[in-house]
Order: C-alpha cells, then structure tokens, then sequence
C-alpha cells in the first residue's frame, strides 16, 4: 500500500481550502459562544480576520495564480482553480456577514455594557474633543501624507492590508467648482486604536481612521470635504525564490519580503457607505473584479482589536489565569544533565513550563563540560534568552552553529535580523538545504561527561518560541539516548556539511523516509485487523491532506481498524461513510490554547508504537521541508501519552466538534447523565495538582475520564 495505493476518485476527498474555511469557522464560532468570557471572545474574533488575511495573502493569491496560468488541473476534489476560486469566495462571503453581524449585535454592545466603547468624534464631549484635537496635532499630523489623484500623481503604491481613506473633496478653480480624489494612507507606526483618557477604569477609544478623517479640512486646506470611506487592500505574500539561482539566500529573501509589499492585489475591503462609483475605481486601479470586493460593517482590520485584549485590565472578562508551574521531573532539579542522565523526560506545553528548555540551553552555554551546541531555529520571536544563550555559549569557547530557516512566513524579517546579531555573535549560522524548509525541532548538546562525551537532545513538536509556547499545546523530550544523540549529530551534518542521507536509528526524517514509514505503520494496523489481532490508530495533527496517506487509512478502515484523528484544521478525509470511512472518526478541539502537538499511535497487537514530531501529514511536511518525528521508548511515557494525552482530548465533550462526511462540523452533545470534560481545563487541574502538597494523591482519587484505548482479546489478556 506504501507503494501502489488504492486509487479513490475526487468524491473521496474534501476541498483543502473549503476545509480550511471550516476551521476558521470553529475559531469565529469561539467568539459567538457566550459561554466564553468577553474579551476572550474578543480574542477569537481577531484571530478570525488574522487567519483569512494570511488565507488571502496565500492560499487565495495561489487560486488566482492559477487562474491566470496556461496548466489546467483539478484539486484533490476535482475543482478547477476558477470553480475552487468561486466556491471559497461563497464561504468566506457567508463567514465575513456572520463575523460582522458578531461584532456589531453581540461584542460591541456587551463591550460598551462593560466600559469599554468605540465613539466617534462627533459624538465627544468639548473636554475629549479638545484633547484629541492635540493628540491630532502632535502625534498624527506630522506622519501623514495626503496623495493627490490626478495626472500628475498617479495611484499610489499601497502597501499590504494597510488601512487608507479614499477622500471625495470639492475646490473652486476659475469661478467653477471642480471635484478631485485623494488618498490617505493610515500610518502603521500608530496605534489603530487611540484612548482617550479617563480618570476611572473605562476605555473610551476611537478609531484612527476616523480621527484622520475628521480633520481632513486641515490636510487639504481651501477645499471642502465630500466624504472620505476606509479602504483596505490585500496583496499576494508569497515568497518566490529561486535558490538555485541565488548565490546569496539571505540577500535573495531579503529582497523578495521588499517585493511582498507590492504583490498583486487580491481582494479590497471598503467600508459598507462607500459609493458604488469609487469602489468601482479602486477596483479598476487595482485590476481586480466584483469578485474581489468586499463591503465591510465594522472596523476593516479586526485584528487591531487585540489592543483591548492586552493588558492587565478587567480579569472578570478572561479565562482564569494559569502560570505553567516546571514539570514534575525537573522540579528543584539545579543540574538538567544529571535528570536526563537518569531518564528521559517528556514536557507538555503549555501546562508545563517552557523555561525549562531555555534553562537546559542556558545550562549547556554555561557549562564548562559542554563543547558544542548545535539548534535548529524556525521561529523564536526572537527571545533574547535563546538568542543570547547561544551567544554567551560562544563567549564561553563552545562550537555553536545554528540552523536558521529565512523562509519561516511572515518571521522572515524577524529571522534576518537576528541571524546577522547571531553570526555577529560568532555563532555558525547555515540557513539549510537548498530546496527545502527547516521545519524539525531539535537541538543537540555534546558534553564531556565524567565518564564519557555524551550527547543530550531536545525534541520537539512546537518552535523555540516561549512567547507562542505559553499559548500553544506542544510535546518536547530531553533524552541522551545514544541512538538518538547519533541520529541528530548525523542529521546536523547533513544540514550543514555536503553529504547523503545515510538513514537514522530511530528518528523518522522527511523528505527521506517519513510518508514511507507512516504507510508502513498504517498497513501493519490493517494487516493485525486482518489476522484478528488488536488494531487501532490514532493521530493527532494540525492538517491531514496527503493523498496517499488518506488512502491508506481508508484501506486500513475497510480491514478493521479503528481510527480516531485529531485534526485541528485541514482535513481532506470523509469520516463515517459506508463501506469507505466507517471506523474512522474525525475531530477537532478549538479552545484557549492552540492545538499544535503532533502524536501518532499504533497499537502493534497490543505492542504500542507512539512517535511525536514537528510533521503534519501534508505533502508539503512530507517533501519540501526537513522534519523529524521521533518515538517515545520510556514506558512511563508512553503511558502518559496514551492514558493522559490522548484520552482527554479524545473524551473532550465541551470544545471538541465532530466532523461528517460532508466536510461540516457539530458539536460533541452530551448524553444525558455524561460528565462534561473539557480537556484543555482538565490537563490545567492536573497539572496544578501535582503541585500542590498531597497532589499527587488527590489527582490519583480524582476522577478523570477513562478511554479505553483498545479492547484486549481474551487471548491476549494474559
């Protein structure tokens, strides 16, 4: 099956960008939830607009390359590019009226019922008018630009999703009154969102957009002022590099991100009163169609909201705060080698402290015994604790290299700027193997111990990031497993040496044999259904869309094996149909934290093989990127795993949705007399447990859910 798999036709298959769509969905349904805390709703709300913004800037721009290219070919599903264009232009139309409808009938007045409000100037008190007239003219007027339009001053180049006004004025030339149109272009170097100051707890803010365009008189002296509308445009974001022809990779993407900001347009966003007449001009302009148009009610970038989210104010409107305590097994812990030494040791993120790992990298860059620190580097945020622990590592006389993926989206300029400090530093900087994105995770510390140099490694599923490791579900693993030590010193070789693949002991590698070794483990679960023997799979995941790999699972559900996928966005697999995907079962959790951690369990008739990686099951993480999932041999582990990990989310009845054969997602409803289990806040009590005096007995009477991973033969009970 891992070489000839069983061919299935387009109706198997769900659109990737359809299903997509339905992801970002789950997340807006997290803002209409009532049951959620205001400002969190808030939260959900923003990241609604950021994810279709990267999904325009990306997956739309790639539609409509395609549509303008001369090759003709069908999607997974069987849609042309021009019938895939039109069917998520439906979908995200339907998303955005339902997303505005939110903001306007249930988040802004439940906003204002709780002191924060959005006025507008008109509406201000002579007090608040005068102040925000000074703030205009210290702060606003001085980095704004009217552009004129008309002969002598073209269209302006506008850069992407930056917010502008399309000003509609009148001036008396000759005795004759003449109309003209100018832009504004909203500076990006001020706040969005300008408070007006109170003395007591509420947030009066108005937009900045409309602070411009009340004193537009002012930026266009002697004229009168028609009418100005906020416009929006979003451009293609795509890098396009050709590293074979690129002597420099970092010059190469340094240019291509000057590039980005002046690619193609792909969809305007104009507010809903701006007159048919100059959306139809800015659409001209921006040679884009109908299609591309999109009136907005409400604030054109939503995700300048997150201004109100931030801070420490209002914590009755937020989820309850939660500061990940350090992992049981480092606890009071002062030297990490020593633990590691003994046993290896699994962290869960975020209930389980990220400092850990930036204390295991400090640790090494100051430790006299260590000789070499070697990391891969994908998105750090550019933490200056990672940064200068690999810095003061090379002050301290050790062999550092870092492996930095330029290409990382959007953190391109961010992983630039911090590779010049790191090679300034002295730190061996190599940006990877031409062709293919740095996606593993994994840093590798050789230190000469007492008896003898040992290698000790860190694996994991999530970046070296720990502002996005407090708000994402990761797995990491420190060990110094030989055979693991030897598979990363060989991997770091080839990344930045001149060599082949020579093939690992344990870790699994894309783009080498990763897919292989998935559909091997695959079959070996349909071949055990087949001789009667315990056969289960389950995979939890961010994206499943290989082709290969869905059949595969759909060959293995026919035999009889019992699937269960935890799939937090893409899914093009249909779950629950006949004869096809009846043992297969489909669902995603979309709560506080993002779902990011990638685990992989086959039961192996009653033999569990477990691996943990940075891969999702797409063709990109198969075949353009450098991965590496890895296996977890401590019993003790697996064990977490299986009985903790995997059973809590796969018990989740609160913030898990099911999916169906047709691609749409419900909700997991309660049974009568079932116990609601909400697997993010039950994962935070067990950890809060452990930590507590006595915890670790009153977790062991607690009860949790219990899900029976695989029903054992009686043959095999023994």
């Amino acid at each position: 099956m891992g070489t000839t798999p069983t061919t299935y036709g387009p109706a198997e298959f769900i659109n990737r960008e359809l299903s997509w769509l339905e992801f970002n969905q789950r997340v807006l349904d997290e803002a209409l939830d009532l049951k959620n805390p205001l400002l969190e709703r808030v939260k959900f709300f923003c990241i609604t607009s950021s994810n279709l913004d990267e999904f325009f800037e990306v997956r739309v721009a790639g539609l409509k390359q395609q549509i303008e290219s001369d090759i003709v070919e069908r999607s997974i599903d069987g849609l042309t590019a021009t019938e895939n264009f039109r069917a998520v232009n439906r979908r995200v139309r339907q998303m955005v009226e339902q997303q505005y409808i939110c903001w306007q009938q249930q988040l802004r007045p439940a906003l204002a019922q709780h002191g924060i409000r959005f006025l507008e100037v008109k509406d201000l008190d002579p007090a608040d008018r005068a102040w925000l007239e000074e703030y205009y003219r210290a702060q606003v007027r001085p980095v704004v630009t009217p552009l004129a339009l008309d002969p002598a001053h073209p269209f302006p180049q506008l850069l992407n999703k930056s917010l502008n006004l399309i000003v509609r004025l009148e001036m008396t030339q000759n005795g004759q009154p003449l109309r003209h149109l100018a832009v504004v272009q909203v500076p990006r170097v001020l706040p969005r969102l300008v408070r007006l100051p109170r003395a007591d707890d509420r947030q009066d803010y108005v937009f900045l957009g409309h602070l411009i365009g009340h004193y537009l008189a002012d930026l266009f002296p002697g004229t009168t002022i028609l009418g100005y509308w906020n416009f929006r445009v979003t451009r293609n974001s795509e890098l396009y590099i050709d590293e074979e022809e690129s002597a420099n990779l970092l010059k190469a993407v340094e240019n291509e991100l000057h590039n980005r900001r002046k690619g193609d347009a792909v969809r305007l966003e104009v507010e809903k009163d701006c007159p048919p007449d100059l959306r139809n001009a800015l659409l001209g302009t921006l040679k884009l169609t109908e299609e591309d148009l999109y009136v907005i009610d409400g604030p054109l970038n939503p995700t300048r909201l997150m201004a109100i989210y931030e801070g420490d104010h209002s914590p009755e409107l937020r989820d309850p705060p939660f500061v990940a305590p350090v992992a049981r097994a480092l606890e009071d812990q002062a030297d990490l080698f020593t633990v590691i030494r003994e046993h290896d040791v699994l962290l869960h993120h975020p209930y389980e402290t990220f400092d850990s790992v930036v204390k295991f990298l400090e640790q090494a860059a100051a430790d006299p015994k260590v000789l070499a620190i070697k990391q891969t580097l994908y998105r750090t945020g550019g933490d200056p604790r990672i940064i200068g622990a690999l810095m003061n590592a090379v002050r301290n006389g050790k062999q550092v290299t870092a492996v930095v993926e330029l290409r990382a989206r959007f953190d391109e300029a961010n992983n630039i700027q911090w590779a010049r400090q790191l090679e300034e530093a002295g730190v061996h900087v190599v940006y990877g193997l031409v062709g293919y994105k740095i996606h593993s995770k994994m840093c590798l510390v050789v230190r000469r111990d007492e008896d003898t140099i040992r290698r000790y490694v860190h694996l994991a599923t999530g970046n070296y990031n720990p502002t996005t490791a407090r708000l994402y579900t990761d797995i990491g693993l420190l060990t110094c497993r030989a055979s693991f030590g030897e598979d990363a010193t060989n991997l770091f070789n080839l990344l930045t040496g001149i060599s082949q693949f020579q093939g690992t002991q344990k870790l699994l590698v894309s783009p080498f044999e990763l897919r292989d070794r998935m559909l091997t483990l695959i079959q070996r679960e349909a071949d055990n259904a087949k001789k009667g023997l315990p056969a289960r799979i389950i995979a939890k995941m961010n994206a499943l869309v290989d082709p290969g790999v869905i059949e595969a699972l759909y060959d293995a559900s026919q035999a009889g094996v019992r699937i269960d996928l935890i799939v937090r966005g893409i899914c093009c697999l249909r779950p629950q149909v006949k004869g096809l995907s009846e043992h297969i079962t489909v669902r995603s959790v979309v709560d506080r934290f993002l779902e990011h951690s990638r685990i992989f369990y086959f039961e192996n008739a009653c033999q569990p093989k477990i691996y943990v990686g940075s891969a999702d099951w797409m063709p990109r993480n198969f075949y353009r990127r450098i991965e590496v999932s890895f296996p977890i041999e401590d019993g003790n582990l697996r064990e977490r795993i299986i009985s903790e990990l995997l059973a809590l989310t796969l018990a989740d009845n609160v913030k898990a949705r099911v999916m169906h054969a047709d691609g749409s997602y419900t909700r997991v409803r309660l049974k009568k007399g079932e116990t609601a289990h909400r697997s993010q806040m039950e994962f935070i009590q067990r950890t809060l447990q452990e930590h507590v005096p006595g915890g670790q007995r009153a977790r062991a009477k607690t009860k949790y859910p219990k899900v029976k991973l695989m029903p054992r033969p009686a043959a095999l009970k023994k």
